[in-house]
Protein backbone atom coordinates (compact mmCIF):
# COMPACT_ATOMS: atom_id res chain seq x y z
CA UNK A 1 0.00 0.00 0.00
CA UNK A 2 1.27 3.14 -0.85
CA UNK A 3 1.31 6.06 2.09
CA UNK A 4 3.09 9.22 0.59
CA UNK A 5 4.23 10.58 3.77
CA UNK A 6 5.58 7.89 4.97
CA UNK A 7 7.61 6.64 1.43
CA UNK A 8 8.73 10.42 1.61
CA UNK A 9 10.44 9.59 4.96
CA UNK A 10 11.84 6.13 3.79
CA UNK A 11 13.14 7.88 1.17
CA UNK A 12 14.74 10.67 2.84
CA UNK A 13 16.93 8.51 5.66
CA UNK A 14 17.49 6.46 2.76
CA UNK A 15 19.28 9.03 1.04
CA UNK A 16 20.98 10.22 4.88
CA UNK A 17 22.27 6.34 4.80
CA UNK A 18 23.55 6.69 1.49
CA UNK A 19 25.56 9.55 1.91
CA UNK A 20 27.25 7.70 5.30
CA UNK A 21 27.82 5.01 3.49
CA UNK A 22 29.66 6.84 0.78
CA UNK A 23 31.54 8.09 3.87
CA UNK A 24 32.88 4.94 5.55
CA UNK A 25 32.55 2.35 2.64
CA UNK A 26 35.95 1.86 0.94
CA UNK A 27 37.07 2.66 -2.51
CA UNK A 28 35.85 -0.60 -4.04
CA UNK A 29 32.48 -0.38 -2.62
CA UNK A 30 32.15 -4.03 -1.92
CA UNK A 31 32.27 -3.54 2.07
CA UNK A 32 29.48 -1.76 2.49
CA UNK A 33 27.12 -4.67 4.31
CA UNK A 34 30.09 -4.68 6.95
CA UNK A 35 29.57 -1.08 7.26
CA UNK A 36 26.04 -0.12 7.35
CA UNK A 37 26.05 -0.92 11.55
CA UNK A 38 28.68 1.90 11.59
CA UNK A 39 26.65 4.36 9.46
CA UNK A 40 23.63 3.89 11.53
CA UNK A 41 25.18 4.14 14.85
CA UNK A 42 26.75 7.47 13.05
CA UNK A 43 23.04 8.65 11.97
CA UNK A 44 21.35 7.51 15.73
CA UNK A 45 24.11 9.05 18.04
CA UNK A 46 23.95 12.24 15.80
CA UNK A 47 21.93 15.30 17.23
CA UNK A 48 18.84 16.41 14.75
CA UNK A 49 18.08 19.93 14.38
CA UNK A 50 14.41 19.57 14.12
CA UNK A 51 14.01 18.23 17.48
CA UNK A 52 17.75 19.50 19.38
CA UNK A 53 18.20 15.39 20.05
CA UNK A 54 19.56 12.33 18.78
CA UNK A 55 17.28 9.26 17.51
CA UNK A 56 19.08 7.12 20.01
CA UNK A 57 17.88 9.40 23.38
CA UNK A 58 13.93 9.70 21.96
CA UNK A 59 14.13 5.76 21.75
CA UNK A 60 15.99 4.79 25.14
CA UNK A 61 16.07 7.81 27.55
CA UNK A 62 19.58 8.48 27.35
CA UNK A 63 22.41 9.43 25.19
CA UNK A 64 24.47 6.23 23.81
CA UNK A 65 27.88 5.54 25.85
CA UNK A 66 30.31 5.87 22.80
CA UNK A 67 33.25 3.41 22.20
CA UNK A 68 35.82 6.56 23.26
CA UNK A 69 33.75 6.59 26.41
CA UNK A 70 35.15 3.34 27.79
CA UNK A 71 38.33 3.94 26.52
CA UNK A 72 38.44 7.31 28.26
CA UNK A 73 36.41 7.13 31.08
CA UNK A 74 33.34 10.12 30.98
CA UNK A 75 32.04 11.95 34.06
CA UNK A 76 29.23 10.37 33.22
CA UNK A 77 31.10 6.95 33.13
CA UNK A 78 32.66 7.38 36.01
CA UNK A 79 29.43 8.59 38.10
CA UNK A 80 27.64 5.62 36.78
CA UNK A 81 30.44 3.01 37.84
CA UNK A 82 30.20 4.86 41.51
CA UNK A 83 26.59 3.89 41.86
CA UNK A 84 25.45 0.44 43.44
CA UNK A 85 22.92 -1.48 41.57
CA UNK A 86 19.77 -0.24 43.51
CA UNK A 87 20.83 3.63 42.97
CA UNK A 88 21.51 2.09 39.21
CA UNK A 89 18.11 0.84 38.65
CA UNK A 90 16.16 3.65 40.44
CA UNK A 91 18.36 6.10 38.24
CA UNK A 92 17.29 4.24 34.63
CA UNK A 93 13.97 4.18 36.16
CA UNK A 94 13.99 8.07 36.60
CA UNK A 95 14.96 8.24 32.80
CA UNK A 96 12.29 5.95 31.45
CA UNK A 97 9.78 8.20 33.27
CA UNK A 98 10.76 11.30 31.93
CA UNK A 99 11.41 10.02 28.55
CA UNK A 100 7.65 10.32 27.09
CA UNK A 101 8.05 14.23 28.41
CA UNK A 102 11.55 14.40 26.64
CA UNK A 103 9.82 12.67 23.30
CA UNK A 104 6.66 15.77 23.74
CA UNK A 105 9.35 18.56 23.90
CA UNK A 106 10.89 17.02 20.65
CA UNK A 107 7.79 16.59 19.03
CA UNK A 108 6.77 20.54 20.08
CA UNK A 109 10.78 21.59 18.73
CA UNK A 110 9.96 19.57 15.62
CA UNK A 111 6.67 21.31 14.94
CA UNK A 112 7.91 24.96 15.62
CA UNK A 113 10.94 24.19 13.37
CA UNK A 114 8.42 22.90 10.38
CA UNK A 115 6.32 25.98 11.51
CA UNK A 116 9.57 28.22 11.04
CA UNK A 117 10.48 26.40 7.39
CA UNK A 118 7.21 26.85 6.56
CA UNK A 119 7.00 30.72 6.96
CA UNK A 120 10.20 30.98 4.96
CA UNK A 121 9.45 28.78 2.09
CA UNK A 122 6.00 30.78 1.74
CA UNK A 123 8.35 34.40 1.67
CA UNK A 124 9.69 33.11 -1.27
CA UNK A 125 6.39 32.65 -3.34
CA UNK A 126 5.46 35.28 -5.33
CA UNK A 127 1.42 35.05 -5.72
CA UNK A 128 0.45 35.31 -9.73
CA UNK A 129 -3.18 35.99 -10.85
CA UNK A 130 -4.63 35.09 -14.02
CA UNK A 131 -7.58 35.86 -15.94
CA UNK A 132 -9.55 34.18 -18.55
CA UNK A 133 -7.78 34.63 -21.99
CA UNK A 134 -4.38 34.60 -20.47
CA UNK A 135 -1.38 32.07 -22.15
CA UNK A 136 0.06 30.11 -19.12
CA UNK A 137 2.56 26.93 -18.99
CA UNK A 138 0.71 24.02 -18.42
CA UNK A 139 2.73 21.06 -17.41
CA UNK A 140 1.24 17.88 -17.29
CA UNK A 141 2.38 14.76 -16.10
CA UNK A 142 1.49 11.38 -15.91
CA UNK A 143 0.92 9.44 -12.77
CA UNK A 144 3.32 7.11 -12.29
CA UNK A 145 1.87 3.53 -10.94
CA UNK A 146 5.27 1.51 -12.50
CA UNK A 147 9.21 1.76 -12.13
CA UNK A 148 9.23 2.39 -15.77
CA UNK A 149 8.58 5.49 -17.46
CA UNK A 150 7.78 6.36 -20.83
CA UNK A 151 10.09 9.02 -22.53
CA UNK A 152 7.66 11.04 -24.34
CA UNK A 153 4.87 11.07 -21.32
CA UNK A 154 5.31 14.71 -19.97
CA UNK A 155 3.13 16.89 -22.23
CA UNK A 156 3.98 20.72 -21.41
CA UNK A 157 2.84 24.09 -24.01
CA UNK A 158 1.19 27.06 -24.01
CA UNK A 159 -2.16 27.12 -23.13
CA UNK A 160 -4.94 29.85 -23.10
CA UNK A 161 -7.39 29.72 -19.89
CA UNK A 162 -10.89 29.48 -21.21
CA UNK A 163 -11.88 29.46 -17.27
CA UNK A 164 -10.39 29.14 -13.76
CA UNK A 165 -10.67 25.55 -13.82
CA UNK A 166 -7.25 23.30 -15.38
CA UNK A 167 -9.10 20.95 -17.39
CA UNK A 168 -10.98 24.47 -19.69
CA UNK A 169 -7.73 24.84 -21.23
CA UNK A 170 -7.07 25.55 -25.34
CA UNK A 171 -3.60 24.60 -26.64
CA UNK A 172 -2.18 27.30 -28.73
CA UNK A 173 0.04 25.59 -30.80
Amino acid sequence: MYYAAANGLAEAFNKTLCSLLKKVVAKSKRDWHERIGEALWAYRTTVRTPTQSTPYALVYGVEAVLPLEQQIPSLRIAIQEGLTEEENARLRLEELEALDEKRLEAQQRLECYQARYLRRSIKKVRPRSFQVGDLVLAVRRPIITTHRTETNSCQSGMVRMLSKKPTQMVRTN
